[in-house]
């Protein structure tokens, strides 16, 4: 079956969009990747490339949609593998963090791929208070109103890493190991950040960034802006519809440099397990 990759983003950081935006790419061929056989399970993305290709956002997936497609790809150096492109409710992965319980179905996702692509959208992510947001003195000061407790989100992404390592470590008993790890902060061009995507997630979530670094030898953090620009789901954008969603969008290298090659990113994992293999 070759290499193979898992997507993993929740809610509202665009995984239809950019899946949508890929598949046009793959079956175009004019990328490092190509479609390199018969994908499955398409039928969740017609709604979603019927939508861009009328100038306008795709709709939010639905909570209890779950299903798998499967994209063999390759690369004209002979690098191949597959993209398994879960389309599910990003609602899945909130609830698997905070009941700390992960399905069957999940669980046979995560130990059959040795590839993870994680998707941030720092713009909708929060900081925990701390000793500088929240000084000592504050400390010792009665809360009235009682809030409930909320992990931060950078927490949380650490959660659901560690959950999903031991999940994988399980299948092998004996060894302990990471699978080759891809982190793609979505929405970019609305970000407005000069640097590069390791120094946005540096600034934004400094804890999440030292936990990557100290986890994994090289992770690999990108920028992606699937759709280029924002779109509406209601108002058509004549220009996209004119011009053909796939002459938009880009992806941010680990160096700060613009790509209109959205497989970048896949490629990059691909050639990374091919390494780890020879390594």
């Amino acid at each position: 079956m070759g290499d193979s990759i898992l997507l993993l983003g929740e809610s509202g950081v665009g995984k239809t969009h950019y899946g949508a935006q890929l598949l046009r790419r793959l079956i175009k061929g004019d990328c490092r990747l190509r479609m390199d056989g018969q994908a499955t399970n398409l039928e969740s993305f017609e709604a979603a490339l019927e939508s861009l290709s009328e100038g306008k956002a795709a709709d939010h997936t639905a909570t209890s949609t779950y299903v798998d497609s499967v994209w063999p790809v390759s690369h004209e150096n002979g690098t191949s593998g597959q993209l398994i492109w879960p389309e599910y409710g990003g609602e899945q992965i909130r609830s698997m963090i905070d009941s700390r319980r992960v399905s069957s179905a999940w669980r046979n996702r995560v130990q059959n791929t040795n590839g993870w692509m994680l998707m941030i959208r720092l713009q909708q992510t929060q900081l925990g208070d701390d000793i500088l947001s929240r000084p000592l003195s504050d400390l010792g000061k009665a809360n009235l109103e009682n809030p409930v407790h909320q992990i931060s989100d950078q927490a949380r992404l650490i959660e659901l890493l560690q959950m999903l390592i031991h999940i994988k470590n399980m299948s092998y008993p004996g060894q302990s190991g990471k699978p080759q790890l891809a982190v793609l902060l979505t929405c970019w061009d609305e970000l407005g950040f000069d640097g590069t995507p390791s120094d946005a997630l540096r600034d934004r979530l400094p804890m999440f960034w030292a936990y990557l670094s100290s986890n994994w030898r090289s992770p690999c953090i990108m920028g992606l802006s699937a759709l280029g620009r924002p779109l509406n789901p209601h108002t058509s954008d004549n220009d996209y519809s004119s011009r053909g969603p796939e002459y938009f969008g880009f992806v941010v290298t680990p160096d700060g440099a613009h790509s209109p090659d959205l497989t970048l990113p896949i490629h990059l994992l691909l050639d990374g397990q091919s390494q780890q293999r020879v390594a």
